[in-house]
């Protein structure tokens, strides 16, 4: 009888044992679920963060690309003006409305396009025409481009130079047409 208990009493030990191995690695598979969604969840949290950020930095980026054309008028205007004028009150309150709203603008991080004189970047500048001058180098520019902090909202129009062709010398073009 005593080897009876005492072999039920193992029985019960190993499978106390056993249950007990069971409920570590289900309390293990738990721990470790709950810190991947913890990580997880602070991933999310960083992602939103970062998304609210970049919408905050570019939310007037429609409103700014509409006033673009109205800047671009400004600077026709004032540029089409006689010099002769520049004394008046009328010209003078022009060319300050002009700098304000530059100011408006660079303030919000707006800022124009590099494009004159440097050379050709795709990326920032659309080429509209090739003429001869400086291979890849902007030789002028039809339309300014800008930028919204580092995101560009409108190419700059350029007309990019290109090398033009050697001309033939005497003795490569004689000989060709005669029979």
């Amino acid at each position: 009888m005593a080897e009876e208990q005492e072999t039920v009493t193992q029985e019960a030990l190993e499978d106390l044992k056993s249950q007990l191995e069971q409920a570590r690695a289900e309390a293990e598979r738990y721990l470790n679920n709950w810190r991947r969604a913890e990580a997880d969840f602070a991933n999310y949290k960083k992602r939103v963060e970062q998304e609210r950020e970049e919408v905050r930095r570019f939310a007037n980026a429609s409103l700014i690309i509409n006033i673009l054309p109205v800047l671009d008028d400004l600077e026709r205007a004032l540029s089409s003006l006689d010099a002769r004028l520049a004394g008046l009150t009328w010209f003078d309150g022009i060319r300050l409305i002009h700098r304000k709203l530059q100011k408006v603008l660079e303030h919000a991080g707006v800022q124009e396009i590099p494009a004159e004189g440097y050379p050709f970047d795709p990326r920032v500048h659309e080429a509209i025409h090739y003429a001869e001058g400086e291979d890849g180098k902007v030789l002028a520019v039809v339309q300014k481009g800008y930028k919204l902090h580092d995101r560009v909202l409108r190419p700059a129009l350029v007309i990019v130079g290109k090398a033009t062709a050697k001309p033939q010398g005497p003795e490569e073009g004689e000989g060709q047409g005669q029979a």
